[in-house]
């Protein structure tokens, strides 16, 4: 049997939690923007990492790693760990731009490039995130961070697949987060890239099959390297490969969702923003809430760098 989906979260520019962006999806509602350095923002509404989590161990948490850790802490907060459980986590980002320049920054203008705010450093770290949700949440299994761009998210499920399948954890969340700042939308501005610039956190629980009924099956995850100007074919080729796996054809696919394919609208995006390294696992929250059960999905994404990811799941009851 194949791996499948048990429980998911989102933290979204709808809200902190998973019904606020079930409610705004499902109503087709484009969420509230604010002006920013370049871009216009679609923020997370009323998110502060010390009101939510508390004061201790908050002060020098950022902004990606507060998304991360909150959304970690809806999938773990209803299920204590269980006598040999070893829960793993595999997280997509680049982690935060805008502390990876602060501390750059710091270590130029200061009179010696080592007089520099020590407590900063971890959180220019990429894998600071994830290490903090297994801090937080006592995930005692294997700890992972990814970066894929856009396609990170897909790429975090692939690893989960593989962990689960090696049997090195018991269950895994997998998620993708992005955080939205000033740094990154000046960044995006010089790589082209216009629009609205979104923020959040997708987190979903991916364990053996069991006998209560899942969210989705995971039926086959599969990727491919774009070269430029060919990203239609390599997405077609990785859907294929995918497909085969699945033991499928096109012809049982019941719902589709892309993001970054030419022609090929991001449904999600269009009403949240572009998510950076969340934008994959959006789109998988994004077919968890509109699908029906017994439907087969195609999620793929391609990242401008190359990076291309698909996946095909069996949707279970609703999500």
């Amino acid at each position: 049997m194949n791996p499948v989906i048990t429980a998911w979260t989102a933290v979204s520019p709808y809200g902190i939690d998973r019904e606020s962006f079930v409610d705004g999806l499902r109503a087709g509602r484009a969420a509230a923007v604010s002006d920013g350095a370049v871009h216009q923002a679609a923020l997370v509404p009323g998110f502060d990492a010390r009101e939510l989590l508390g004061r201790k161990g908050t002060r020098s948490m950022d902004r990606l790693i507060g998304l991360a850790v909150w959304a970690a802490g809806r999938l773990t907060a209803g299920r204590p760990a269980e006598r040999g459980d070893r829960s793993g986590l595999v997280l997509g980002t680049m982690g935060s731009l805008q502390s990876t320049m602060d501390f750059t920054r710091s270590s130029l203008v200061e009179a010696k490039p080592y007089f520099v705010d020590a407590g900063r450093m971890p959180n220019s770290i990429m894998n600071s995130a994830a290490g903090q949700c297994a801090i937080w949440h006592s995930l005692t299994g294997p700890n992972v961070t990814l970066a894929g761009g856009r396609a990170a998210g897909l790429s975090a499920l692939a690893y989960a697949l593989r962990l689960l399948r090696a049997g090195r954890a018991s269950n895994v969340l997998v998620g993708a987060v992005e955080e939205y700042s000033d740094t990154r939308s000046w960044i995006e501005s010089h790589s082209g890239v216009d629009g609205v610039l979104g923020e959040g956190c997708v987190m979903l629980r991916v364990e053996p099959a069991a006998d209560r009924a899942p969210l989705a099956e995971v039926l086959a995850v599969r990727s491919r390297v774009a070269l430029p100007g060919d990203v239609e074919g390599a997405l077609s080729s990785c859907v294929d490969d995918a497909l085969a796996a699945a033991g499928l054809s096109a012809d049982d696919v019941t719902t589709e969702s892309w993001s970054g394919v030419p022609d090929r609208a991001d449904p999600v995006a269009e009403l949240i923003g572009d998510t950076g390294a969340a934008t994959a696992m959006f789109q998988v929250a994004g077919v968890l809430t509109t699908g029906e059960p017994g439907d087969v999905a195609v999620v793929g994404s391609a990242d401008r760098d190359g990076a291309v990811v698909c996946a095909v799941l069996r949707l279970g009851g609703p999500g």
